[in-house]
C-alpha cells in the first residue's frame, strides 16, 4: 500500500488536488482519509466549552488513533473511521467502514506536523495558495456549509487560524516532497504525482 499525505493551509485547495488524483487513477484503487474525521472526542465538554477549542492546533487532532488506523489498513485490515460534526464540534458516534486500497490518501491541514505520521507517508505533498484566496474560500465554505456567520469566521481567522497557520502549517513545507501551487488548475504537478504513484505500484 502507498500512503500519500496532502497538507496545506485552510482553503488552499487540498480537496481539488485529491479529486484530480482520484480522477487520474483506476476506480477502487484509491481511498481517502480526512484529518477532520480525527478531531479529538469532546463528548465530556458542553457545547459552550467545545466552541472555544482551538481546532487549528495539532493538539486538537487524535494522531494516535489516525496512526493506528493507518497501520491497520497497511496490514489489510478495515477500520471504522469516525464521523465528525462541524455543527456540534464533536464526533457523531457513527463511523464509516473503510477498507484498505492500493493507494490511501490522507489529507488535512495539520497532518505533516506529526513526526510519526510523516514517517508513514510514502509521498508528502503541500498545496500552496495565496493567503487572500484561502481566506475567501474559507469564508464561503464556513458560511455555506458549516452554518457560521461572517463575524464568527473572521474573528476565528484573526485569533487562531492565521497564527496557527504561521506557526504550524507553513513551516511544514520543508518536509514536503512536492509543493503544488494551487492558484490555478495544476495539471503538471498532478501528472508528476500520478507518474510516481504508477511507478511505486
Amino acid at each position: 500500500m502507498l500512503i500519500i499525505g496532502i497538507a496545506g493551509g485552510t482553503g488552499c485547495g487540498k480537496t481539488t488536488v485529491v479529486n484530480q488524483i482520484l480522477n487520474e487513477l483506476p476506480e477502487g484503487e484509491v481511498g481517502v482519509i480526512s484529518q477532520d474525521s480525527y478531531y479529538q472526542d469532546t463528548s465530556h465538554l458542553n457545547y459552550e466549552s467545545r466552541i472555544k477549542i482551538n481546532f487549528d492546533h495539532p493538539r486538537s487532532i487524535d494522531f494516535d488513533l489516525l496512526g493506528e488506523h493507518l497501520k491497520s489498513l497497511k496490514n489489510g485490515e478495515p477500520i471504522h473511521q469516525p464521523i465528525y460534526s462541524f455543527a456540534n464540534h464533536n464526533r457523531t458516534g457513527d463511523t464509516i467502514l473503510t477498507h484498505a486500497r492500493k493507494v490511501m490518501i490522507v489529507e488535512g491541514i495539520l497532518i505533516l506536523t506529526n513526526p510519526k505520521l510523516r514517517e508513514m507517508f510514502d509521498i508528502k505533498i503541500f498545496v500552496h495558495a495565496d493567503t487572500d484566496e484561502r481566506l475567501i474560500r474559507r469564508l464561503k465554505r464556513d458560511i455555506a456549509e458549516r452554518g457560521r456567520d461572517l463575524n464568527e469566521v473572521l474573528t476565528r481567522y484573526q485569533s487562531t487560524l492565521k497564527p496557527m497557520h504561521d506557526q504550524f502549517i507553513e513551516p511544514m513545507k520543508e518536509y514536503a516532497d512536492i509543493i503544488i501551487p494551487n492558484n490555478k488548475y495544476n495539471t503538471v504537478a498532478v501528472d508528476i504525482v500520478k507518474t510516481i504513484i504508477n511507478e511505486r505500484l
